[in-house]
């Protein structure tokens, strides 16, 4: 059986990154094949798929992201992409390796690799226990890569549990991956979107209106809700419903899941799922809470993850229905 304790969890800042620190450029018209060698696929998804590799002249294991870049904004996408992973050198944020533009229609992020899986897949296996304080450990270390990617003025804007990943199979270090959809942030402008996953977006983000570093931590909140309980806050029966109670900001903890959650923990998420943006808790505001903060007492009690399983398994089916559009976009048949 597999326990987190908080004895085992290293400071941040006694974490070293992957691989010294790079400042990444796009190599135009290169092969990335020239200078690494392709194993198996690792995943794919509407962006792009992921294969294994290893760079050739060190025989280092990385990842390799191939986007396709039929149209002249795609290509723009993947160099916002890689301007901002070279702001985010941090042990919890995921790192760029390397860059390749065949000058076609094809891009490739050569990215550090990571082998522990999604976070959630890995804590409903049935040799992990899964306590308040694990969880209150985890959360502590998403905000930890929130709060520095927004001291460098980045926005995520795509908080979800498939971006959150272990970086081995038995440890209980995560990291924040996809930075497909971040947005540099200049307070003093009014910066609007109009993407992301429904369940975890906030209500600016479905009402077009103005986001703020407080955008991200809504998404937190909504993630810690679900590791708690297993169900999803905000879930209706299709997008629009689901987008409609998004703008509600209507929740409760009712249900019996949260029976045998502490009141300290319901605390933490009702000062994140807040309608007004400006009401929300920081990420910086957030580590100072008392459910977050090292040394307090938490519940280590064994959490039932026969809900948390449900959502999963939901999760993974919508995502092999999303890979499947996504082949056919690219022109495969199905």
């Amino acid at each position: 059986m597999i326990y987190v304790d908080e004895t085992e969890e290293k400071d941040v800042s006694d974490l070293d990154l992957a691989f010294e620190p790079k400042d990444v450029q796009v190599k135009i018209g290169k092969d990335v094949k020239e200078e690494y060698t392709l194993h198996e696929e690792l995943g794919r998804g509407k962006f792009g798929t992921v294969y294994k590799c290893t760079e050739k002249n060190t025989g280092r294991k990385l990842a390799a992201k191939f986007i396709v870049t039929h149209r002249p904004e795609d290509r723009k996408d993947v160099e916002r992409e890689v301007e901002i992973m070279r702001m985010l050198q941090m042990p919890r944020l995921l790192q760029l390796y390397d860059a390749f533009d065949n000058g076609h229609n094809e891009m490739c992020l050569i990215l550090e690799l990571i082998e522990g899986g999604e976070l959630f897949e890995r804590v409903i296996s049935d040799d992990f226990c899964l306590t308040e304080k694990a969880c209150s450990i985890f959360v502590r270390q998403i905000c930890e890569g929130v709060e520095y990617m927004h001291s460098k003025n980045i926005l995520h804007l795509d908080m979800k549990p498939e971006n959150i990943l272990c970086v081995t199979r038995t440890g209980n270090q995560i990291k924040i991956i996809d930075f497909g959809l971040a947005r540099k942030y200049e307070p003093e402008k009014k910066l609007q979107v109009l993407f992301g996953t429904p369940e975890f977006v906030a209500p600016e983000v479905v009402n077009f209106d103005k986001v703020s570093y407080t955008t991200d931590m809504w998404s937190v909140g909504v993630i810690c809700y679900v590791l708690l309980s297993g169900l999803s806050p905000f879930m209706g029966d299709s997008d629009l419903e689901t987008m409609g109670n998004v703008t509600k900001a209507e929740y409760d903890f009712d249900d019996e899941s949260f029976d045998n959650i502490s009141d300290v923990a319901k605390d933490f998420i009702s000062k994140l799922l807040i309608k007004d943006l400006t009401k929300r808790m920081t990420a910086n505001e957030s580590l100072k809470h008392p459910w977050l903060r090292k040394g307090e007492p938490k519940k280590d009690t064994k959490l039932d993850k026969t809900k948390l399983k449900r959502f999963v398994i939901r999760r993974r089916w919508q995502k092999a229905v999303n890979a499947l559009l996504a082949l056919k976009a690219m022109g495969a048949t199905i």
